[in-house]
């Protein structure tokens, strides 16, 4: 799948692409990396990025690196450890594959701010349709 095919398939998924604001930059066999411009939606009230952005931006970073139209995989588990809060108001997203199985893989999502310093970790287990 190409990037514009890929930005196509996913803008359907419209609570990362729309209303989370999380864009595709990069992808490839079992790889992805997104990002996303933080705004005053992202935080919650003690003016910090709520951490459900990092998990959704995890996940979808997850689902474009594991799923194409003719390949779809779903989450069984995802375990998010938190480092720090963003220095600057960027997130990118960058996910691996650890193992790809028949039926299961294995992914780690890291999450850096524009300034490349880590903010949070996340791996996933799937399962494959």
């Amino acid at each position: 799948m190409t990037l514009e095919e890929a930005r196509d398939f996913f803008s359907q998924d419209r609570y990362a692409t729309v209303a989370t604001g999380i864009v595709i930059d990069e992808i490839g066999d079992n790889y992805s990396k997104v990002s996303l411009q933080l705004e005053d939606c992202h935080k919650a009230a003690g003016d910090h990025v709520m951490g459900g952005v990092f998990y959704t931006i995890a996940d979808f970073s997850f689902a474009v690196a594991t799923n194409t139209p003719e390949h779809l995989t779903v989450t069984t588990n995802g375990n998010i450890s938190y480092y720090s809060q963003p220095k600057d108001d960027k997130l990118i997203a960058t996910c691996k594959c650890m193992k790809e199985g028949r039926r299961f893989c294995f992914y780690e999502s890291t999450i850096t701010d524009g300034l490349n310093n880590i903010v949070a970790k996340v791996s996933f287990n799937g399962a494959h349709l």
